[in-house]
């Protein structure tokens, strides 16, 4: 990376701090290959955030027999769960079943291809389940007595990108967040960007290549780069989820079935709550104010109330999140049947640009490697890929190869830390264990009594993770904290936001927290 004056050379421009984006920064990064990555707002600030948080091969894609998708998807989920078991892991679920349903045989024999599709050695097998005697059926209505049980995989989303921008600048690149890319054109061979940054400043960017993983706005950003002929294939599908307080005390998930044909999760969340979703909406409105409608709201709560034996209504609703999904437009009828599969789109009239087209969040590794395979040849480089075999930072609790035995040992990798950091509340220490896996350790590095974690700003905050969060996860603001870094908004105050951003502005400048003298290195 070259910087002069302000500006920076590189070898890859990346617009968009999704997960798609940050996985291709990692993934280049590593690679050796100088890149840049901005983002008009925060890490994970729209769709990346507002997924259903699930590492899945994607059951339903089965009926629309998409099996390359879901194959690929199925490689992917232990591959991740290797890679970061602090925040990805194991989770079942049931699918209650009635008489208005597929018929059983026909559900069992998806599910012996889901099983059987890719290799599997973290996740359990699935089977028919008798919803009287399983712990699961307890809080559904008493007519659904028989079920399936089938197994897939839980992720902090917001985390899993934050932890690839990490990684991706720790191996040289340079993460730009609230840094919009105002105008990209094509000169002398390279690409010319100029980027705004919140404070008003601007960076000048020249770059070799650049890759427009802008999501929603993918379409507006190859607009800007090629005003004449570009073309983008998306469409734009809303996905809305309810927050409910939690409706079910045991571990499993539940998927529902609407009469429609359309699917629902609800799923445990955050310890006191159940979060409920997805609606699927065709979307034509300004993906920065999408937000979910009263109808989604209904449409959900009908749904559960359907199923579980505790009313679901509105006003139980304690928080609620939309995104837009940018989605491939494959002509599809109706929004939910439209393919999560991807598609790279290489333009090659000058210095290269790389359109990231669709996708899940399931797939981002994969569809990461194939961008840097793409763009790399053209670019002089030839290190092969290599992020099947890394862990994601803290996800190396066992070693720094991915394994089994850190999905398989984690409780046990907690209680130790329980321990070990023993002047502290377990519940926090078991926060700390699942957000950072073993860098708790940078968090904690020199800190041996509550003191010295300094003030505790709000109910379990600290401002030694506000410090560890703002200097190396690049967050700026209460709302990266409290919802993208964690979910503690959902457990404090409805005032906890504005006074978390009035102590961070009051210490704007200020030393950086540092450990006690006496801290032990």
């Amino acid at each position: 990376m070259r910087e002069q004056a302000g500006d920076l050379q590189c070898d890859m421009l990346i617009v968009g701090g999704g997960v798609n984006g940050a996985g291709i920064a990692r993934d280049a990064a590593g690679r050796g290959l100088s890149v840049v990555l901005c983002e008009k707002d925060d890490l994970a600030a729209h769709t990346s955030s507002a997924s259903t948080k699930l590492i899945h091969g994607g059951l339903r894609y089965l009926e629309t027999y998409e099996f390359g998708l879901v194959r690929k998807a199925l490689a992917e989920r232990e591959v991740l769960l290797r890679s970061a078991p602090h925040i990805m892991w194991p989770l079942q679920f049931v699918m209650p079943h009635d008489a208005g349903q597929r018929p059983a045989w026909l559900i069992r024999a998806g599910l012996f291809l889901y099983d059987h599709l890719a290799r599997r050695e973290l996740l359990p097998a699935s089977g028919a389940i008798d919803l009287r005697r399983h712990e699961a059926g307890a809080p559904l209505k008493p007519a659904f007595e028989r079920g399936f049980i089938y197994a897939d995989g839980w992720v902090d989303d917001a985390r899993l990108v934050a932890l690839n921008a990490v990684d991706a600048s720790e191996k040289g690149a340079v993460i730009l967040t609230r840094t919009r890319c105002e105008r990209l054109q094509r000169e002398g061979g390279l690409w010319r960007a100029q980027l705004a940054r919140a404070d008003g400043s601007r960076i000048e960017v020249a770059a070799r290549s650049v890759v427009n993983a802008a999501g929603p706005w993918a379409a507006d950003l190859l607009q800007q780069a090629r005003p004449q002929g570009a073309q983008s294939a998306l469409r734009l599908v809303k996905g809305s989820h309810i927050i409910v307080p939690k409706l079910f005390d045991h571990p499993h998930a539940y998927l529902f079935q609407h009469p429609d044909g359309r699917i629902v999760f609800a799923i445990p969340y955050e310890h006191a709550f159940t979060l409920i979703g997805t609606t699927d909406i065709e979307y034509r409105g300004d993906p920065n104010q999408v937000c979910i409608s009263e109808e989604e709201v209904g449409y959900l709560c009908g749904l559960a109330q359907r199923y579980f034996r505790q009313p679901v209504r509105a006003e139980d609703v304690v928080a609620t999140y939309s995104g837009v999904r940018p989605l491939l437009d494959d002509a599809s009828a109706n929004a939910s049947a439209v393919t999560r599969d991807y598609r790279l789109q290489l333009d090659r009239d000058g210095a290269p640009l790389l359109s990231v087209l669709g996708g899940k969040i399931t797939t981002f590794r994969k569809l990461a490697e194939q961008a840097v395979d793409t763009l790399a040849p053209l670019l002089g480089c030839a290190r092969p890929a290599w992020t099947e075999k890394a862990c994601l930072p803290g996800g190396d609790i066992f070693g720094p190869v991915p394994n089994n035995r850190a999905v398989q040992e984690f409780d046990g990798y907690l209680r130790s830390l329980q321990r070990r950091y023993a002047w502290l509340p377990p519940a926090l220490v078991a926060r700390y264990a699942r957000a950072y896996g073993r860098r708790i350790e940078l968090l904690m590095e020199g800190r041996a009594e509550p003191a010295q974690m300094g003030e505790e700003i709000l109910p379990g905050l600290y401002a030694a993770e506000v410090d560890y969060l703002m200097r190396r996860e690049f967050a700026g603001c209460a709302d990266d904290i409290l919802w993208r870094r964690s979910k503690l908004g959902l457990h404090l105050p409805a005032d906890a936001g504005s006074r978390l951003d009035a102590w961070i502005a009051a210490r704007a400048g200020a030393t950086v927290l540092a450990p006690a003298a006496n801290a032990v290195r």
